[in-house]
Protein backbone atom coordinates (compact mmCIF):
# COMPACT_ATOMS: atom_id res chain seq x y z
CA UNK A 1 0.00 0.00 0.00
CA UNK A 2 1.41 3.35 -0.72
CA UNK A 3 1.47 5.69 1.75
CA UNK A 4 -0.87 8.58 1.81
CA UNK A 5 2.40 11.09 2.04
CA UNK A 6 3.83 10.15 -1.14
CA UNK A 7 0.17 9.15 -3.28
CA UNK A 8 -0.96 12.08 -4.77
CA UNK A 9 0.42 13.09 -8.04
CA UNK A 10 3.74 11.51 -7.20
CA UNK A 11 5.82 9.81 -9.98
CA UNK A 12 8.93 8.27 -10.03
CA UNK A 13 11.39 8.60 -12.67
CA UNK A 14 14.25 5.56 -13.25
CA UNK A 15 16.92 7.46 -15.30
CA UNK A 16 20.20 5.88 -16.53
CA UNK A 17 22.24 8.39 -14.11
CA UNK A 18 21.43 11.32 -12.02
CA UNK A 19 23.82 13.75 -10.77
CA UNK A 20 22.94 13.42 -6.67
CA UNK A 21 25.07 15.82 -4.24
CA UNK A 22 27.89 13.46 -3.92
CA UNK A 23 27.78 12.79 -7.56
CA UNK A 24 26.82 11.08 -10.67
CA UNK A 25 25.19 7.59 -9.42
CA UNK A 26 23.51 4.89 -11.73
CA UNK A 27 21.95 3.40 -8.81
CA UNK A 28 19.27 5.91 -7.60
CA UNK A 29 15.89 6.98 -9.06
CA UNK A 30 13.85 10.19 -8.06
CA UNK A 31 10.32 10.79 -6.58
CA UNK A 32 8.52 14.15 -7.07
CA UNK A 33 5.36 15.27 -5.58
CA UNK A 34 4.00 18.72 -5.76
CA UNK A 35 6.86 20.57 -7.45
CA UNK A 36 9.71 19.18 -4.65
CA UNK A 37 11.79 16.45 -4.70
CA UNK A 38 10.39 13.99 -2.27
CA UNK A 39 12.94 10.80 -2.59
CA UNK A 40 15.85 9.30 -4.36
CA UNK A 41 15.46 5.91 -3.73
CA UNK A 42 17.66 3.38 -4.99
CA UNK A 43 16.25 1.86 -7.76
CA UNK A 44 17.00 -1.87 -6.35
CA UNK A 45 15.04 -1.11 -3.08
CA UNK A 46 12.03 0.99 -4.01
CA UNK A 47 9.54 -0.15 -1.59
CA UNK A 48 6.60 2.18 -1.19
CA UNK A 49 7.55 3.95 -4.40
CA UNK A 50 7.23 1.23 -6.65
CA UNK A 51 3.69 0.92 -7.42
CA UNK A 52 4.25 5.04 -8.28
CA UNK A 53 3.33 6.26 -12.00
CA UNK A 54 6.58 6.10 -13.71
CA UNK A 55 8.86 7.37 -16.06
CA UNK A 56 11.57 5.21 -18.04
CA UNK A 57 14.42 7.63 -18.95
CA UNK A 58 16.72 4.72 -20.41
CA UNK A 59 20.04 6.41 -21.97
CA UNK A 60 19.25 9.70 -20.10
CA UNK A 61 20.62 11.68 -17.38
CA UNK A 62 18.60 13.79 -14.64
CA UNK A 63 20.53 16.64 -13.50
CA UNK A 64 19.26 19.85 -11.39
CA UNK A 65 17.93 22.26 -13.89
CA UNK A 66 19.98 24.94 -15.15
CA UNK A 67 20.42 28.41 -13.64
CA UNK A 68 21.28 31.34 -16.31
CA UNK A 69 21.75 34.36 -14.37
CA UNK A 70 22.48 36.89 -17.34
CA UNK A 71 20.29 35.92 -20.39
CA UNK A 72 19.09 39.13 -22.05
CA UNK A 73 17.06 37.76 -23.89
CA UNK A 74 15.46 34.66 -26.25
CA UNK A 75 12.91 33.46 -28.70
CA UNK A 76 13.73 36.78 -30.92
CA UNK A 77 12.81 38.95 -27.72
CA UNK A 78 15.06 41.08 -25.85
CA UNK A 79 14.40 42.04 -22.54
CA UNK A 80 15.90 45.96 -23.01
CA UNK A 81 13.24 46.38 -26.04
CA UNK A 82 10.05 45.55 -24.13
CA UNK A 83 10.36 45.02 -20.48
CA UNK A 84 6.91 42.73 -20.01
CA UNK A 85 5.43 40.02 -19.07
CA UNK A 86 4.94 38.91 -22.40
CA UNK A 87 8.60 39.25 -23.09
CA UNK A 88 9.43 37.75 -19.85
CA UNK A 89 7.41 34.62 -20.95
CA UNK A 90 8.85 34.56 -24.26
CA UNK A 91 12.74 34.40 -23.01
CA UNK A 92 11.99 32.04 -20.42
CA UNK A 93 10.09 29.70 -22.81
CA UNK A 94 13.26 29.97 -25.39
CA UNK A 95 15.68 29.36 -22.50
CA UNK A 96 14.01 26.13 -21.24
CA UNK A 97 14.15 24.15 -24.64
CA UNK A 98 18.06 24.19 -23.65
CA UNK A 99 17.42 23.18 -20.31
CA UNK A 100 17.37 26.47 -18.22
CA UNK A 101 14.69 25.86 -15.46
CA UNK A 102 15.23 29.39 -13.69
CA UNK A 103 16.91 32.66 -14.75
CA UNK A 104 17.76 36.70 -14.43
CA UNK A 105 16.18 38.29 -16.71
CA UNK A 106 18.87 40.80 -17.43
CA UNK A 107 18.51 44.26 -18.55
CA UNK A 108 21.74 46.02 -19.70
CA UNK A 109 22.11 49.96 -19.40
CA UNK A 110 19.07 51.97 -20.15
CA UNK A 111 17.13 55.04 -19.49
CA UNK A 112 15.42 55.08 -15.43
CA UNK A 113 12.06 54.75 -17.01
CA UNK A 114 13.35 51.38 -18.56
CA UNK A 115 15.41 50.32 -15.52
CA UNK A 116 11.88 50.88 -13.69
CA UNK A 117 9.06 48.84 -16.01
CA UNK A 118 11.56 46.21 -16.01
CA UNK A 119 11.21 45.60 -12.20
CA UNK A 120 8.08 46.38 -12.53
CA UNK A 121 7.57 43.17 -14.83
CA UNK A 122 9.63 40.88 -13.68
CA UNK A 123 7.63 41.60 -9.81
CA UNK A 124 4.25 40.85 -11.98
CA UNK A 125 5.83 37.76 -13.34
CA UNK A 126 7.23 36.29 -10.14
CA UNK A 127 3.79 37.56 -8.47
CA UNK A 128 1.87 34.99 -11.01
CA UNK A 129 4.61 32.30 -10.82
CA UNK A 130 6.08 32.73 -14.43
CA UNK A 131 7.63 29.11 -15.00
CA UNK A 132 11.10 29.41 -15.32
CA UNK A 133 11.93 33.04 -13.77
CA UNK A 134 13.86 33.52 -10.78
CA UNK A 135 14.79 37.01 -10.26
CA UNK A 136 16.68 40.10 -12.14
CA UNK A 137 19.85 41.03 -12.98
CA UNK A 138 20.76 44.91 -14.29
CA UNK A 139 23.90 44.65 -15.88
CA UNK A 140 24.36 48.71 -15.89
CA UNK A 141 24.11 51.49 -15.83
CA UNK A 142 26.79 52.01 -13.25
CA UNK A 143 29.69 51.59 -15.53
CA UNK A 144 32.85 52.59 -17.09
CA UNK A 145 32.74 54.37 -20.26
CA UNK A 146 36.15 53.55 -20.98
CA UNK A 147 34.86 49.57 -20.62
CA UNK A 148 31.25 50.15 -22.54
CA UNK A 149 30.99 47.36 -25.19
CA UNK A 150 28.15 47.36 -26.51
CA UNK A 151 26.63 49.33 -23.86
CA UNK A 152 25.12 52.70 -24.40
CA UNK A 153 27.37 54.91 -22.48
CA UNK A 154 24.55 58.13 -22.94
CA UNK A 155 22.73 55.87 -20.18
CA UNK A 156 25.40 55.53 -17.78
CA UNK A 157 24.66 57.65 -14.09
CA UNK A 158 26.20 57.15 -10.66
CA UNK A 159 24.64 55.20 -8.04
CA UNK A 160 23.87 57.19 -4.92
CA UNK A 161 21.34 56.73 -2.00
CA UNK A 162 17.98 57.55 -3.44
CA UNK A 163 19.13 55.30 -6.36
CA UNK A 164 19.84 52.51 -3.28
CA UNK A 165 16.85 53.06 -1.85
CA UNK A 166 14.66 52.49 -4.79
CA UNK A 167 16.41 49.12 -5.80
CA UNK A 168 15.74 48.07 -2.07
CA UNK A 169 12.19 48.89 -2.34
CA UNK A 170 11.27 47.24 -5.43
CA UNK A 171 9.63 43.26 -4.97
CA UNK A 172 11.36 41.37 -8.33
CA UNK A 173 12.73 39.04 -6.16
CA UNK A 174 16.85 38.04 -6.14
CA UNK A 175 18.65 40.55 -7.64
CA UNK A 176 22.01 40.77 -9.37
CA UNK A 177 23.89 44.45 -9.60
CA UNK A 178 26.23 44.67 -12.40
CA UNK A 179 28.50 47.90 -11.67
CA UNK A 180 32.02 49.31 -11.98
CA UNK A 181 33.41 49.75 -8.63
CA UNK A 182 35.43 52.82 -9.50
CA UNK A 183 32.25 54.20 -10.32
CA UNK A 184 30.26 53.55 -6.87
CA UNK A 185 31.37 54.74 -3.35
CA UNK A 186 31.78 50.98 -0.93
CA UNK A 187 29.92 52.37 1.30
CA UNK A 188 26.77 51.89 -1.37
CA UNK A 189 28.15 48.59 -2.42
CA UNK A 190 28.71 47.65 1.54
CA UNK A 191 24.45 49.17 1.84
CA UNK A 192 23.31 46.51 -0.98
CA UNK A 193 25.41 43.95 -0.04
CA UNK A 194 24.03 43.97 3.50
CA UNK A 195 20.46 43.82 2.11
CA UNK A 196 20.78 40.66 0.26
CA UNK A 197 21.11 41.95 -3.55
CA UNK A 198 24.20 40.23 -5.51
CA UNK A 199 26.90 42.94 -6.58
CA UNK A 200 29.40 41.75 -9.18
CA UNK A 201 31.97 43.86 -11.04
CA UNK A 202 31.93 44.23 -14.98
CA UNK A 203 32.54 46.55 -17.81
CA UNK A 204 34.73 47.88 -15.28
CA UNK A 205 38.34 49.68 -15.43
CA UNK A 206 39.39 49.31 -11.63
CA UNK A 207 42.12 49.33 -10.50
CA UNK A 208 43.59 45.69 -7.83
CA UNK A 209 43.14 48.46 -5.50
CA UNK A 210 39.70 49.44 -6.09
CA UNK A 211 38.55 46.17 -6.85
CA UNK A 212 39.72 44.98 -3.29
CA UNK A 213 38.15 47.94 -1.29
CA UNK A 214 34.77 46.49 -3.38
CA UNK A 215 35.32 42.86 -2.34
CA UNK A 216 35.98 44.30 1.44
CA UNK A 217 32.97 46.66 1.35
CA UNK A 218 30.57 42.71 0.11
CA UNK A 219 31.61 42.78 -3.35
CA UNK A 220 30.40 39.46 -4.46
CA UNK A 221 31.32 38.64 -7.90
CA UNK A 222 32.88 39.46 -11.38
CA UNK A 223 30.34 39.28 -14.78
CA UNK A 224 31.53 37.92 -17.70
CA UNK A 225 35.09 37.45 -16.47
CA UNK A 226 37.93 38.83 -18.67
CA UNK A 227 35.36 40.54 -20.83
CA UNK A 228 34.63 44.28 -20.66
CA UNK A 229 37.59 44.74 -18.40
CA UNK A 230 41.23 45.20 -18.49
CA UNK A 231 43.78 42.27 -19.57
CA UNK A 232 46.17 41.22 -16.32
CA UNK A 233 48.92 42.79 -16.75
CA UNK A 234 52.34 42.67 -14.23
CA UNK A 235 52.43 45.96 -12.79
CA UNK A 236 48.38 46.71 -13.24
CA UNK A 237 46.77 43.45 -12.26
CA UNK A 238 43.15 45.11 -12.18
CA UNK A 239 40.05 43.12 -11.79
CA UNK A 240 41.18 40.06 -13.50
CA UNK A 241 43.88 39.86 -10.82
CA UNK A 242 41.56 40.68 -8.01
CA UNK A 243 39.25 38.03 -8.84
CA UNK A 244 41.99 34.90 -9.38
CA UNK A 245 43.26 35.86 -6.41
CA UNK A 246 39.88 36.54 -3.87
CA UNK A 247 38.94 32.81 -2.30
CA UNK A 248 35.55 34.17 -1.74
CA UNK A 249 33.90 35.97 -4.91
CA UNK A 250 32.30 34.32 -7.78
CA UNK A 251 33.33 34.37 -11.61
CA UNK A 252 30.10 34.06 -14.30
CA UNK A 253 32.29 32.60 -17.36
CA UNK A 254 30.91 32.61 -20.99
CA UNK A 255 32.24 29.34 -22.31
CA UNK A 256 30.85 29.94 -26.14
CA UNK A 257 34.83 29.95 -27.28
CA UNK A 258 34.43 33.14 -28.47
CA UNK A 259 34.86 35.26 -25.59
CA UNK A 260 37.17 33.45 -23.82
CA UNK A 261 40.50 31.45 -24.41
CA UNK A 262 40.06 27.89 -23.40
CA UNK A 263 43.80 28.26 -21.69
CA UNK A 264 42.20 31.73 -20.29
CA UNK A 265 39.29 29.78 -18.77
CA UNK A 266 41.54 27.01 -17.29
CA UNK A 267 43.90 28.96 -15.42
CA UNK A 268 40.59 30.79 -13.79
CA UNK A 269 39.29 27.46 -12.58
CA UNK A 270 42.83 26.24 -11.44
CA UNK A 271 43.04 29.47 -9.56
CA UNK A 272 39.25 29.84 -7.63
CA UNK A 273 38.16 27.47 -5.61
CA UNK A 274 35.52 24.91 -6.54
CA UNK A 275 32.22 26.36 -6.36
CA UNK A 276 33.16 29.87 -7.40
CA UNK A 277 32.84 29.82 -11.24
CA UNK A 278 29.63 29.19 -13.10
CA UNK A 279 28.08 29.39 -16.40
CA UNK A 280 26.01 32.39 -18.34
CA UNK A 281 24.70 32.28 -21.63
CA UNK A 282 24.59 36.13 -22.22
CA UNK A 283 21.79 35.51 -24.85
CA UNK A 284 20.36 37.62 -26.83
CA UNK A 285 17.02 37.57 -28.79
CA UNK A 286 18.72 35.21 -31.43
CA UNK A 287 18.43 32.24 -29.42
CA UNK A 288 16.27 29.91 -30.22
CA UNK A 289 14.99 31.76 -33.01
CA UNK A 290 15.39 32.10 -36.92
CA UNK A 291 17.25 35.54 -36.64
CA UNK A 292 20.42 36.51 -37.94
CA UNK A 293 20.42 39.93 -36.93
CA UNK A 294 18.74 42.25 -34.54
CA UNK A 295 18.74 45.90 -33.07
CA UNK A 296 19.98 46.70 -30.23
CA UNK A 297 20.73 50.70 -29.10
CA UNK A 298 19.93 51.40 -32.65
CA UNK A 299 22.93 49.36 -33.81
CA UNK A 300 22.87 45.96 -35.95
CA UNK A 301 24.15 42.96 -34.18
CA UNK A 302 24.60 40.26 -36.75
CA UNK A 303 24.82 36.49 -36.04
CA UNK A 304 28.09 35.23 -38.05
CA UNK A 305 30.42 31.95 -37.46
CA UNK A 306 28.45 31.64 -33.93
CA UNK A 307 29.60 34.66 -32.52
CA UNK A 308 27.31 38.43 -32.19
CA UNK A 309 28.96 41.32 -33.51
CA UNK A 310 28.45 45.04 -34.59
CA UNK A 311 29.65 45.58 -37.79
CA UNK A 312 33.29 47.05 -36.56
CA UNK A 313 33.36 43.18 -34.77
CA UNK A 314 32.81 44.51 -31.39
CA UNK A 315 31.52 41.42 -29.20
CA UNK A 316 27.30 41.89 -28.27
CA UNK A 317 25.98 39.54 -25.63
CA UNK A 318 26.69 35.25 -26.94
CA UNK A 319 24.80 33.12 -29.40
CA UNK A 320 24.91 30.63 -26.18
CA UNK A 321 22.85 28.27 -24.11
CA UNK A 322 23.56 26.52 -20.99
CA UNK A 323 23.21 23.14 -22.17
CA UNK A 324 25.78 23.98 -25.25
CA UNK A 325 28.27 25.52 -22.65
CA UNK A 326 28.19 22.47 -20.13
CA UNK A 327 29.21 20.65 -23.38
CA UNK A 328 31.68 23.09 -24.62
CA UNK A 329 33.14 22.31 -20.85
CA UNK A 330 33.58 18.46 -21.45
CA UNK A 331 34.73 18.60 -24.54
CA UNK A 332 37.43 21.86 -24.80
CA UNK A 333 38.33 22.10 -20.92
CA UNK A 334 38.06 18.34 -20.49
CA UNK A 335 35.70 19.13 -17.15
CA UNK A 336 34.35 16.08 -15.48
CA UNK A 337 30.48 16.23 -16.62
CA UNK A 338 29.13 16.27 -12.94
CA UNK A 339 31.64 19.60 -12.20
CA UNK A 340 30.26 21.19 -15.49
CA UNK A 341 26.85 19.99 -14.69
CA UNK A 342 27.00 21.83 -11.07
CA UNK A 343 28.84 25.25 -12.87
CA UNK A 344 25.06 25.46 -14.75
CA UNK A 345 22.97 24.71 -11.89
CA UNK A 346 24.54 24.03 -8.24
CA UNK A 347 26.98 26.55 -8.19
CA UNK A 348 24.74 29.65 -9.36
CA UNK A 349 22.17 28.25 -7.17
CA UNK A 350 24.35 28.79 -4.29
CA UNK A 351 25.72 32.70 -5.70
CA UNK A 352 22.22 34.00 -5.74
CA UNK A 353 21.48 32.53 -2.02
CA UNK A 354 18.47 29.84 -3.54
CA UNK A 355 20.75 26.70 -3.09
CA UNK A 356 17.60 25.72 -0.38
CA UNK A 357 15.29 25.40 -3.16
CA UNK A 358 17.24 25.52 -6.17
CA UNK A 359 20.17 23.49 -7.70
CA UNK A 360 20.66 20.19 -6.52
CA UNK A 361 18.64 17.40 -6.47
CA UNK A 362 17.87 16.28 -3.29
CA UNK A 363 14.64 15.83 -0.79
CA UNK A 364 12.92 19.26 -0.24
CA UNK A 365 14.14 20.79 -3.58
CA UNK A 366 12.29 22.28 -6.34
CA UNK A 367 11.66 19.75 -8.93
CA UNK A 368 13.32 21.73 -11.24
CA UNK A 369 15.25 19.22 -13.39
CA UNK A 370 16.71 18.55 -16.80
CA UNK A 371 16.89 15.73 -18.80
CA UNK A 372 19.68 15.07 -21.13
CA UNK A 373 20.50 12.18 -23.50
CA UNK A 374 24.27 10.67 -23.86
CA UNK A 375 24.88 12.85 -26.46
CA UNK A 376 24.39 15.99 -23.58
CA UNK A 377 21.56 16.89 -26.03
CA UNK A 378 18.16 17.99 -23.38
CA UNK A 379 15.66 15.72 -24.29
CA UNK A 380 13.08 17.74 -21.42
CA UNK A 381 12.84 19.30 -18.32
CA UNK A 382 10.92 19.88 -15.11
CA UNK A 383 9.61 23.16 -13.40
CA UNK A 384 8.06 22.97 -10.54
CA UNK A 385 7.19 19.14 -11.09
CA UNK A 386 5.66 20.26 -14.70
CA UNK A 387 6.95 18.05 -17.32
CA UNK A 388 8.14 19.05 -21.02
CA UNK A 389 9.74 17.46 -23.76
CA UNK A 390 11.88 18.74 -26.25
CA UNK A 391 11.55 17.80 -29.35
CA UNK A 392 15.09 16.36 -30.56
CA UNK A 393 15.49 14.72 -33.54
CA UNK A 394 12.18 13.56 -33.46
CA UNK A 395 12.26 11.81 -30.24
CA UNK A 396 9.58 12.88 -27.96
CA UNK A 397 9.41 11.38 -24.15
CA UNK A 398 6.36 9.21 -23.43
CA UNK A 399 4.07 10.06 -20.62
CA UNK A 400 4.58 8.59 -17.32
CA UNK A 401 2.43 5.18 -16.81
CA UNK A 402 1.61 3.23 -13.99
CA UNK A 403 3.52 -0.48 -13.57
CA UNK A 404 2.08 -3.35 -14.81
CA UNK A 405 2.23 -5.19 -11.52
CA UNK A 406 4.95 -5.18 -8.36
CA UNK A 407 8.07 -3.43 -8.10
Amino acid sequence: MINDVIEAAAELLLPARLLAPEGLRDDLALVHRDGRILALPPKRALGEFAALPRRELAECLLAPGFIDLQANGGGGALFNDAPSLDTLTTITRAHRRFGTTALLATLISDSPERTAQAQVAVAEALKLGLAGLLGLHLEGPHLSPERCGVHAPEHFRALDQAEVQRLLAAHHGPLLLTLAPEQVEPRLIAALSEAGVRVFAGHTAATFEQVQAALTAGLAGFTHLFNAMPPLAGRAPGPVGAALLDPHSACGLIVDGHHLHAAALRLTLRCKPRGRCFLVSDAMPSLGSEQSNFELYGRRIEVKDGRLQTADGVLAGAQLDLATAVRNCVQLLDLPLDEALRMASTYPAEVMGVADDYGQLRPGARADLVLLGHDLQVRGSWIGGEFEAADVCGQQLRPAAHPAAGP
